[in-house]
């Protein structure tokens, strides 16, 4: 085609004005013409006034005239005149005219033709300055009825729209499904708690009551039975002694039961509801869940708190922080072989930083990942719902930091 349109650059040198058409010229006799009329593009030369000098059949067909009657006139007022818009299209702003004006060529596929009817229709055209002895002598326009490629182009952009409309849509269903479940397990987890509460004050008051009343009964029976089996001596009754101290030791076995009983009774309030957060604290009850964890795993303690002592946390959030330190200090001690722990508690910019560190066997990052890691998504979630994160850092046999970040409320001091 460039080829071709070198030699149209001097077709128009020596036929100023004429249409190229197989009717004109026998199209055997010049190839020239033949390509032009039978391209499906349309193609039209204009003169440095803009005049039309000779345009193919497509071309003018496109425009809705035919080749003689577009020949002589000036193609931006013609088919050009207006964008797509309606709003008038500024001669010094044409492209076209800028091809044989300052010699820059030009592709543009967003404007529009409008025919002789006044519709118009969407192009994609070029315009290329003709030389002629290094003279600019006027410009060749190729251009092509883009409608369909539009029109394809816009139903693409809607079949997108669409596709991002329904993926908001369930993205938006899915995040509103999320926060639900969320809000389920925190609601589930809040009444899991008061319901551990309830029995935790129910089993003190009563069962412990109750066993301590037992025991303070067997002490006196075992009391009563020890003076009457000091006065059976004195009386030198065998038999009796003999019955009397199988009483005894049965009371004192009783006793030891009843001890044990409380213990258990004890530990298992304490698992419920630890009644040291009430007494004590957070500080103080994370405090002594460590002491109370290494004494029982027999492991050394490093200990380092810089916290407000005063603040007092809310019960929920307060307790969320403490269930998390069991989780951490329970996982060191099911599968670390950790000689040493390091807890590590900081307050820094409205934030409460809790670390858990080990010099265990350690594990690969993708174990806290598994989905079988309850224990970790549990802790996670208990953080997530209080706008906080749980961040682990472990390698095999480099042991293992699992560490809680959480934002602090407005500080309340404790009365």
């Amino acid at each position: 085609m460039a080829r071709a349109l070198h030699g149209l650059s001097m077709h128009i040198e020596t036929h100023p004005i004429q249409a190229v058409s197989p009717t004109e010229t026998p199209a055997w006799r010049d190839p020239l013409g033949l390509m032009l009329a039978s391209t499906g593009e349309g193609v039209f030369g204009v003169d440095l006034e803009g005049l039309c000098v000779f345009i193919n059949p497509a071309g003018a067909r496109m425009i809705g005239l035919e080749p003689q009657q577009v020949l002589g006139q000036n193609m931006h007022v013609l088919t050009h005149h207006s964008h797509g818009d309606g709003s008038h299209y500024q001669l010094d702003d044409c492209p076209i005219y800028n091809a044989f004006r300052q010699g820059q060529p030009c592709r543009i596929d967003s404007e529009v033709f409008w025919r002789q009817d006044g519709s118009s229709f969407p192009v994609e055209y070029s315009s290329s300055p003709v030389f002629d002895q290094g003279q600019v002598r006027g410009a060749v326009v190729t251009f092509v009825d883009i409608t369909e490629r539009k029109r394809a182009e816009a139903a693409l952009h809607q079949a997108k729209t669409e596709l991002e409309l329904r993926v908001a849509e369930r993205t938006q269903a899915l995040e509103t499904a999320l926060q639900q479940l969320r809000e389920l397990a925190a609601w589930s987890e809040t009444v899991r708690e008061q319901e551990r509460t309830r029995i935790a004050r129910e089993v003190h008051d009563e069962l412990g009551s109750l066993l301590v009343a037992l025991k303070m009964d067997v002490g006196w029976l075992d009391k009563r039975l020890s003076e009457q089996e000091q006065q059976a001596a004195q009386e030198a009754q065998s038999r009796h002694n003999n019955m009397r101290g199988k009483m005894r030791d049965k009371c004192q076995n009783m006793a030891r039961l009843i001890e044990n009983a409380v213990v258990n009774v004890g530990r298992i309030i304490t698992d419920l509801r630890p009644s040291i957060l009430d007494h004590q604290g957070l500080w103080g009850a994370l405090e002594w869940q460590a002491q109370e964890f290494v004494q029982s795993a027999e492991q050394e303690l490093k200990w380092c708190m810089e916290v407000d002592e005063q603040r007092v946390l809310p019960e929920p959030m307060a307790m969320a922080v403490f269930r998390i330190f069991q989780e951490m200090l329970s996982n060191v001690g099911r599968h670390a072989q950790a000689s040493m722990v390091d807890v590590d508690m900081v307050e820094r910019q409205g934030w409460l930083h809790l670390s858990v560190e080990d010099d265990g066997c350690g594990a690969l990052p993708q174990a806290f990942e598994s989905p079988q890691a309850y224990g970790v998504m549990g802790m996670r979630e208990r953080a997530r719902h209080f706008g906080g994160v749980i961040d682990i850092d472990s390698q095999p046999g480099r042991g293992t930091r699992m560490r809680l970040s959480m934002p602090l409320p407005a500080q309340e001091v404790r009365p």
